[in-house]
């Protein structure tokens, strides 16, 4: 039973309710998004370091494609998280924070 007694504190709250598998979706591409973009921090750094001695350029290289490439996949990630939220029914709550 609801406490009606309780006096009001003056926060303003608000609810959102989602349904359970939406987020979970929503969960699971935010952990997509976040370990792609520390492989993109990572590729770039190694890439960085590597480019400080010409044995080890073409290396270096290699992982600036890399994280290019993660880059790219970015993108990709917001657009079938995107698309799979609005098959569940979900995606009405889309905030420009959204990863």
């Amino acid at each position: 039973m609801p406490d009606t007694d309780r006096p009001d504190d003056g926060r303003d709250t608000l609810t959102v309710t989602f349904g359970h598998e939406e987020l979970i979706l929503r969960r699971r591409y935010e952990l997509v998004s976040i370990g792609n973009d520390l492989l993109i921090a990572l590729w770039f750094v190694v890439g960085s370091v590597l480019f400080f001695w010409t044995s080890t350029t073409t290396a270096g290289t290699w992982c600036f494609l890399l994280g290019s490439l993660q880059l790219l996949a970015r993108p990709v990630i917001r657009l079938v998280r995107r698309v799979h939220l609005q098959r569940v029914g979900g995606a009405g709550a889309e905030t420009s924070r959204d990863f």
